[in-house]
């Protein structure tokens, strides 16, 4: 079995609702278990699982890059915030050939997790 196959397995297993929306590349939304536009993309083998989170904000920007590190630092289970040009995501990724069922739902697990206990901590931040 390769690993798109595999991993389309694992989510119908999982019963989260995915779309393809290309060769390598599927969108989850569940806002029952706290998964709302997340991508998931396939490049060679590694699973990479992307929210987008929020734009950047336009003020206290030291002190909101400061917060986003201190949660990665402290407070992720999985995977870490990032910036992609003026948006944050938060992004985990998984060895393809190696990733089993409890992998890949660890890693949705922390990142709805993430999302709901950091929501209060960010929103703060948003215009």
């Amino acid at each position: 079995m390769d690993i798109k196959e595999k991993l389309e397995g694992y989510l119908i297993e999982l019963s989260i609702p995915f779309e393809k929306k290309g060769d390598n590349l599927w969108s989850v939304n569940d806002s029952s278990k706290n998964l709302e536009n997340v991508i998931v993309t396939l490049n060679t083998d590694v699973v990479t699982i992307t929210v987008p989170v929020m734009a950047v904000p336009s003020a206290k920007k030291e002190e909101f890059y400061e917060t986003l590190l201190k949660l990665n630092a402290t407070d992720m289970i999985h995977g870490a915030y990032g910036i992609n040009g003026n948006n944050v995501t938060l992004v985990d990724s998984l060895e393809g050939q190696t990733m089993d069922l409890g992998e890949l739902q660890a890693s949705l697990d922390a990142i709805s997790l993430a999302l709901s206990q950091h929501y209060p901590i960010l929103s703060k931040y948003r215009k």
